[in-house]
C-alpha cells in the first residue's frame, strides 16, 4: 500500500503537468503578433457574405439594359451604318431584366444536379430554359395580338447569350463577396479606420465596366422621362449611345479616384469636392463630344438649349450632374465593400442573399 501510494505521488506531478500543458499551448498559440495579424485578416474574412439580393437585382437591371443597348445599336449600325451607335431600352425593361436575371440565377444554381455532366447543363439544359424564357417575355405584351415568330437569327443570338450567361456571367458573379457593415461593428477586435479604408475592392476593369453600365442606365432613365414630358409619349422609351459606356465608365472611374484622394487623404467635405467633380464632368463631356463630332458620331446636340457652348455642353443639365456626382460617392462607398475572390460563393436562400449555412461560412473563414 505504501509503495502504491509513493508511485501515485510520483505520477501526480507528471499528470498535472500533462493536464496543464494544453492550457499553456493555447496561450502560446495566440501570441500578440499573430492576434493582431489575424484580427486584420478576420476583418476581411469573417464579414464576407454573398452579394445581397438587392445588389444583385440592381446589377441585373443594369446588365440587361446594357445588353438591350448593345444589341439595338449593332442592329442599327448594320442597317444604316450609323456611327452614333444609338441603342434603345426603357426603365420598365430594366425591372423585367432584374426579375428574369433573378430567375436565371435560380436556374444556374441547379448546376449541382448535373455533376459529372457539365456539357448537358451548359449546352442543353440552361440554353433551353433561357430561350424559352426570352420567347415568353417577348410575347407577353402581344398575347392578344399575333404571337411573335422567332427567326433563326434570333435563336442563334439567344443561344450565344445563354452560353455567355452560364459560362461567364453567373460564374463570375459567384466570385464576388460583400463585406457587411453590421458584421464589422460586432467584431471583437476591429482594425483601425486607416486599415478599413485600404480594402482591396474590385479590380479596376470591373469598376470601369460597372460605371459604364450604370451610365447607360442613367441615360435611359433620363431620356425616357424627358421624352415622356416633352413629347407626351405614353410609354417610357429611352435611348443612348454605345459611346456613353466608354464616356461614363472612364469619367466615373476618375471621379472615384478624386473621391478617394480628396475624402480619405485630404478629408475634404462633400461641398468642397463637388465643384471639382462638376468641372471635370463638363470638361470630359466637351472633350468627348468634340472628338466624336469629327467623325459624325456625336449623339447629342444642345444647340437649341439655353446656356450651351458649341452645342456640346449646357448649364441646363447642371442640377442633374450635381445629383449624379453626389450619388457617385454613394456608389464608391458600396463598391469598396465588394471584393473579388478566387472561391465561388453560392447564393443562399436566407435574407439578403446570405448563405443559409452559417457553420459552413465559419468553417471556411477558420480554414
Amino acid at each position: 500500500m505504501t509503495a502504491r501510494r509513493r508511485d501515485s505521488l510520483r505520477i501526480r506531478p507528471a499528470d498535472n503537468a500533462g493536464l496543464r500543458s494544453p492550457k499553456k499551448l493555447r496561450q502560446r498559440d495566440l501570441p500578440s503578433s499573430s492576434t493582431s495579424s489575424s484580427s486584420s485578416a478576420g476583418y476581411a474574412s469573417e464579414s464576407m457574405t454573398a452579394l445581397p439580393q438587392w445588389m444583385r437585382l440592381y446589377f441585373y437591371g443594369m446588365h440587361g439594359v446594357t445588353l438591350d443597348i448593345v444589341l439595338s445599336s449593332i442592329r442599327r449600325f448594320l442597317d444604316a451604318y450609323d456611327l452614333k451607335l444609338l441603342g434603345f431600352s426603357s426603365p420598365f425593361l430594366c425591372i423585367v431584366h432584374s426579375l428574369t436575371h433573378f430567375v436565371l440565377e435560380k436556374v444556374y444554381m441547379q448546376k449541382k444536379c448535373f455533376r459529372g455532366r457539365p456539357v448537358i447543363f451548359h449546352f442543353i439544359f440552361y440554353p433551353s430554359l433561357y430561350i424559352g424564357l426570352q420567347i415568353l417575355i417577348g410575347n407577353i405584351f402581344t398575347i392578344t395580338d399575333n404571337i411573335k415568330v422567332v427567326s433563326a437569327t434570333q435563336l442563334v443570338i439567344h443561344y450565344i447569350l445563354a452560353l455567355y450567361f452560364s459560362s461567364v456571367f453567373h460564374k463570375g458573379l459567384l466570385h464576388l463577396q460583400y463585406q457587411c457593415p453590421e458584421k464589422r461593428n460586432h467584431q471583437a477586435k476591429a482594425p483601425a479606420p486607416e486599415k478599413a479604408k485600404r480594402l482591396p475592392g474590385l479590380p479596376g476593369i470591373l469598376r470601369f465596366v460597372f460605371f459604364g453600365m450604370h451610365g447607360l442606365l442613367d441615360e435611359i432613365v433620363f431620356t425616357s422621362v424627358f421624352n415622356l414630358f416633352e413629347k407626351s409619349e405614353g410609354w417610357l422609351n429611352g435611348h443612348t449611345s454605345l459611346w456613353s459606356f466608354l464616356m461614363y465608365g472612364s469619367c466615373s472611374f476618375v471621379v472615384e479616384k478624386l473621391y478617394m484622394h480628396l475624402h480619405f487623404e485630404r478629408e475634404w467635405s462633400t461641398w468642397m469636392r463637388l465643384p471639382i467633380y462638376i468641372v471635370f464632368i463638363y470638361t470630359w463631356e466637351f472633350s468627348w463630344g468634340l472628338a466624336l463630332r469629327q467623325y459624325d458620331a456625336c449623339s447629342w446636340d444642345y444647340s437649341h438649349y439655353p446656356l450651351n457652348y458649341m452645342g456640346l455642353v449646357t448649364l441646363l443639365y447642371l442640377p442633374g450632374w450635381v445629383c449624379l456626382s453626389l450619388y457617385q460617392d454613394i456608389l464608391s462607398n458600396v463598391l469598396l465593400r465588394v471584393v473579388c475572390t478566387k472561391e465561388e460563393v453560392l447564393f443562399g436562400t436566407s435574407v439578403n442573399g446570405r448563405p443559409s449555412s452559417r457553420k459552413a461560412v465559419f468553417k471556411r473563414c477558420v480554414d
